[in-house]
This record gives structure tokens, C-alpha cells and sequence, in this order.
């Protein structure tokens, strides 16, 4: 067993169901089964930047399983080699590498190897401050499902879930005013959320960001549907997708962000645009964070769990600076430089494209 003491846990990024199932298995096996004592850091690495944590205990965390969101906090603007300390006199962001100010503050907590728990931008971070000095383990998180080198992430399965029980909803709804309904779903650059939700709830148009879709072909595909007297067209599309040669919809920029973009609205274009060239009644609905929240799915619970009795083997047995992983159905673990400013993204001949195209679904682009 390593030299090891006590134990740091936070969440960086985005939040999603899960998270509390994690910061609950990493706790109650450090404790239970390691005597170690562990650190809770508040809002991700900005809790370290910032000097904010506390003691975990399994009092802490009983009763977390259940819950969404996290109970330690979280942010998606901490990276501590990009940190936002101040304006400049144009009022844009000044940036800061604060990474030696993170490992005094885990050093003074007596903090011997440091969990994060997030998705590639909380690895990247984790990379440079495990480079500095301060050991780090991996855990993926993320319903983007995009983080290289793991089959699935925890928080996956339930926002696959969420999207697949509203692409329901509006199914019904599209049935009875005849209509194009488009319904787009989170995932940023990678199109896993879309895909796997469109395929279980049947969605006759997919598009994701991994395929360039043509607005003609999806008009004209919404056309035949309505001449075979199929009078309404379901489409799943990703926030991400982009037409042929085309860009992205970027709804707004953060700035003091270390991923600045924040996509949104490419429904509501295809929508219009939709209407425009078949004359058809569309309508565009935009998930946004209903997708990230609420209670985890068994599967989540079970993969988190798991992830976190593992990340707690690694610190003891003295495997610094690798992340948690799913592998052909195990799980294992990489390199926390493989991880590191990298996506995992889908690829266009993957077996869940074909399977949705056999079955008569089409990803607009051309033949």
C-alpha cells in the first residue's frame, strides 16, 4: 500500500447525474476500507485556487447515492494554467497560470493525491497540476460521453434517458398537429447523446456534429415522409451539428472561460429553414440543462461506484496520474496524459450509425 494519508475529491465541469455517487464510493472506501481521511474541495479547482475545502466523513456522504448535481460544487471556468484573475481596461479577461497556488494550498491541506472527477477539460487541468508535483487520479464524468480511451462515462446513461423520454413526449405531439419537430440535445462536438437517444426513441432524422448534414436532403426526406402519408417528421438533432461546409450555432461567448464557445439554436435555424423549402409546420425544442439534472439511472450508480472503488485501488496501490476507464467492459485504466486535450468523438462508420440507417433513419447528408 502507498504512503498515503489523506485523500483530495472535487468535480470540475459541468455538473451531471452521478457525480454524488462517485464523491460517496471514493470516501466510503478510502475511509472503510483504507483509514484514510479525505478532503472535499469546493467548486472543483477553483476550491483549490481559492483555498476552499472541508473534511469528508461517511456521515458526509450517506444518503448522496440518489441525488443529482454534486454536493461539493462545481465549476467550469477553474482552470488553474488559464485562470481569469481580473479585466483589462476593455474590459477583457486578464489570465493567470495559478497552478503553484493550487499545490500550496493541497500541500498545506496535507492533500497526498488529489481525485478529479469531470470530463476532458477537468483531465486536461488535472494533467498540468499532476506535471507540477501534485498526484492526480482520473474519474470520467460527463453525458457528452467524450472522453478518449472509455466506452462510457457516468452520467451518460441517464441524460440518454432524459433525451429519449422527451423525444417521446414529442413524438405524440408531432403525430397530432402534423408537424417537423426537431428536438436538439447537449453533447458539444461529439454526437454519442444524439445518436444513442435518437435510436431508442426512433427518431427518423439524426444529425450530429461527426456527419455535415445537407438542409435540402432533410427537407426532402420530411417531403416523402408526408407524400407516404406520414405526416410528421421527428428530428434529433445534436447542438453541435453543422451543415456541409457550414458552421456550428454558437449561442454566446464566455469570455473568462477556458472553453469559451457555448453552442445553442441550430434547431431553431433548421427549423426555419425546414418551413422555408417543403412549406411544412416545424417546430424546434431545446432540451438545454433538463438533460443534466435529477436523479442517476441504476446504471450510472452502479458505473460510478464502480469507477470510484477503483480509483481508490490506484491511489493505494501508488498508480499515480492515470484516470478510470471502461474497456470492452471492464474497468481499467490509461495514462492521464492520453486523456488530456482530447475528445472522443463518433466515428461515421461506427456499427450505431449503420444500425440506425438499416432501420430507415437518415443523417441528411447526400447519397
Amino acid at each position: 500500500m502507498a504512503k498515503i494519508r489523506r485523500i483530495g475529491v472535487l468535480t470540475g465541469g459541468g455538473d451531471c447525474p452521478g457525480l454524488n455517487a462517485v464523491i460517496r464510493a471514493v470516501t466510503k472506501t478510502a475511509i472503510i476500507q483504507y483509514g484514510l481521511e479525505v478532503i472535499g474541495i469546493e467548486d472543483g479547482f477553483l476550491g483549490l485556487i481559492e483555498n476552499r475545502m472541508h473534511p469528508l466523513t461517511t456521515e458526509t456522504v450517506s444518503n448522496i447515492l440518489t441525488q443529482g448535481g454534486t454536493i461539493l460544487g462545481t465549476s467550469n471556468k477553474a482552470d488553474p494554467a488559464r485562470f481569469a484573475v481580473g479585466k483589462d481596461k476593455d474590459g477583457k479577461p486578464i489570465f493567470e497560470d495559478v497552478t503553484d497556488r493550487v499545490l500550496k494550498h493541497a500541500s498545506d491541506a496535507g492533500i497526498d493525491v488529489l481525485m478529479c472527477i469531470g470530463g476532458d477539460g477537468t483531465m486536461t487541468a488535472a494533467s498540468t497540476v499532476a506535471k507540477k508535483g501534485l498526484p492526480c487520479i482520473g474519474l470520467p464524468k460527463t453525458i457528452d460521453n467524450d472522453l478518449m480511451h472509455s466506452e462510457i462515462t457516468f452520467g451518460f446513461q441517464t441524460a440518454v434517458s432524459i433525451a429519449t423520454e422527451a423525444l417521446d413526449r414529442i413524438h405524440t405531439t408531432a403525430s397530432s398537429h402534423h408537424r417537423v419537430m426537431l428536438v436538439e440535445i447537449m453533447g458539444r462536438n461529439a454526437g454519442w447523446l444524439t445518436l444513442h437517444s435518437a435510436i431508442a426513441s426512433g427518431a427518423d432524422v439524426i444529425l450530429i456534429p461527426e456527419i455535415p448534414f445537407d438542409v435540402d436532403v432533410v427537407g426532402e426526406y420530411c417531403l416523402k415522409r408526408n407524400q407516404r402519408g406520414k405526416r410528421f417528421t421527428i428530428i434529433a438533432v445534436a447542438e453541435g451539428a453543422k451543415p456541409i461546409g457550414g458552421e456550428r450555432v454558437v449561442n454566446r461567448v464566455v469570455h473568462d472561460s477556458p472553453d469559451p464557445i457555448r453552442l445553442g439554436g441550430v434547431s431553431e435555424v433548421l427549423s426555419a429553414q425546414i418551413s422555408e423549402r417543403t412549406g411544412l409546420e416545424s417546430r424546434a425544442t431545446i432540451l438545454g440543462h433538463i438533460q443534466r439534472g435529477g436523479t442517476p439511472v441504476a446504471e450510472d450508480r452502479v458505473l460510478a461506484t464502480s469507477f470510484g472503488c477503483r480509483a481508490m485501488e490506484l491511489a493505494t496501490q501508488g498508480r499515480f496520474n492515470e484516470v478510470v476507464v471502461m474497456q470492452r467492459g471492464e474497468v481499467t485504466s490509461v495514462p492521464l496524459e492520453a486523456v488530456a486535450n482530447q475528445q472522443r468523438l463518433v466515428p461515421p462508420d461506427h456499427p450505431l450509425v449503420k444500425a440506425a440507417m438499416a432501420v430507415g433513419s437518415t443523417f441528411g447528408a447526400p447519397k
